[in-house]
């Protein structure tokens, strides 16, 4: 046993040194998933897949986890409150189906939503019935497939998140690779090669129930208006699978760049590669281009990737500052629309009393904060709390409409002031009106704290 744990110790220490001595860290990059390999199952031990797939405890959870998660009604109009009863009269048949490798899925309904940089992001909404099987799936492919995943690879994995590749990149960038490689894959998710795909997934798994049930969620085609169409390539955003599915992909990239001995960092189809300088970014480029487009048969898409410094690309919300502190900061695109939302969320013209306005505001606060909280420049979360209690001053002024109203309004809210005559007559708009000293007494930050509004900075 002392033995065993010297040996366990040096390997440990190993990586280390190597790195010490400047060695590219190809041969750190897949030590961990080394190390999980021998207790994931090879293709040859993975023949009863299905079997474990309709047990009643993961079916159990796979329901529990679909109502949680909520969605809209696929082609057939069910929604997630009926599954459970359609499940209790339709499950040995589902059941059947799925141990004897018959199951067929209907097709998706096809949803557009705008993206925030433009254009729309094409959706595939399954029925309910085939999320709750690609959800019981799904719970038992992933804990066999993600422990040989990259660590490099942050999206859509248990215990691995955006704020972790975050962090990841930072380090890059403090060890001296300031040049980034912005690579963005056109429409990755609608051009997932099908053969690629289950070719990949076969050297993974020996159960051909589950890889024919995988296909025919793949080839199950999209209902738009009305008609059936077959789709022949991509694997459709909206149902649990997906994710996964895409992770297999892109572990071959994962691994070509591992074996040049790459800084990256991906997340889902987002992949950063640190350099030192342009030149060495352009290389980089051109060649990751080629394999990614030869060896995956998927396309970059030449004009949201680019070879820049830190400071000038955004990474999942996030850029970086330069110079002696490396710092984390709120991406200039992540502002835009934050306003955007809030103007959204706080429209002057209804009646809504200020109260439902905050209810309505604060979730989102909520979960912005939650996100681009993990931003290190609090001074610019202290001005974006400023900039929404002056929206919601405004707000204010424009609901009491009328000058006699504004002056009564502001008295009653123990506003003095010889020029309050002139403020509540005053033609200045809304906007100008909510930076005054008045209207700061007459809705002070800590009743907007005691009405609820949550705080962008930490206090």
């Amino acid at each position: 046993m002392t033995g065993m744990r010297q040996k366990r110790q040096i390997q440990q220490k190993l990586p280390l040194v190597m790195e010490c001595k400047g060695e590219a860290p190809k041969s750190m990059e897949r030590a961990e998933s080394d190390t999980t390999e021998s207790s994931t199952e090879s293709p040859a031990g993975t023949k009863r897949l299905m079997e474990a797939t309709v047990e009643p405890r993961n079916q159990t959870e796979a329901l529990k986890r679909v109502r949680k998660n909520r969605g809209g009604a696929g082609i057939d109009g069910m929604t997630v409150s009926e599954l459970e009863d359609h499940m209790r009269t339709s499950w040995p048949d589902i059941r059947q189906q799925l141990l004897e490798g018959t199951y067929r899925p209907q097709p998706v309904r096809r949803v557009e939503i705008p993206k925030p940089s433009g254009g729309v992001r094409k959706l595939g909404i399954p029925t309910v019935a085939d999320r709750l099987v690609q959800q019981m799936l799904l719970q038992i492919l992933q804990p066999r497939l993600d422990p040989t995943f990259s660590k490099h690879s942050y999206g859509f994995r248990p215990g691995r998140s955006a704020h972790q590749a975050i962090a990841r990149a930072q380090e890059y960038i403090r060890e001296g690779y300031e040049w980034v490689v912005d690579m963005d894959l056109e429409k990755f998710f609608d051009q997932v090669n099908h053969d690629i795909l289950m070719s990949l997934l076969a050297k993974r798994i020996g159960d051909n129930r589950v890889l024919r049930l995988v296909r025919a969620f793949l080839k199950a085609g999209v209902m738009v208006d009305g008609i059936a169409c077959s789709t022949e390539e991509g694997t459709p955003q909206g149902g649990p699978l997906s994710p996964l599915l895409s992770n297999i992909v892109l572990d071959v990239l994962d691994m070509e760049l591992e074996r040049r001995g790459h800084r990256y960092v991906r997340y889902a189809d987002d992949c950063n590669i640190y350099v030192r300088s342009e030149r060495a970014g352009q290389r980089v480029m051109a060649s990751v281009t080629r394999f990614i487009e030869r060896k995956l048969k998927l396309r970059v898409n030449p004009l949201k990737s680019a070879v820049g410094r830190v400071s000038q690309r955004k990474f999942l919300g996030f850029s970086f500052s330069t110079g002696k502190q490396i710092k984390r900061r709120i991406s200039p695109q992540a502002k835009k629309r934050f306003k955007a939302n809030v103007r959204e969320l706080t429209p002057r013209a209804t009646g809504r009393s200020l109260d439902s306005v905050i209810r309505g505001l604060s979730a989102y606060l909520r979960g912005w904060k939650s996100y681009y909280g993990f931003c290190e420049t609090p001074s610019v979360l202290r001005n974006m709390d400023s900039w929404v209690r002056r929206r919601l001053r405004s707000i204010l002024w424009k609901q009491w409409k009328t000058p006699k109203n504004r002056l009564r309004e502001l008295r009653r809210r123990g506003v003095y002031s010889p020029a309050l005559t002139r403020i509540a007559k005053s033609s200045k708009g809304p906007w100008r009106i909510s930076a005054t000293e008045a209207m700061h007494s007459a809705l002070p930050t800590k009743t907007l704290d005691a009405l609820g509004l949550p705080r962008l900075a930490t206090q």
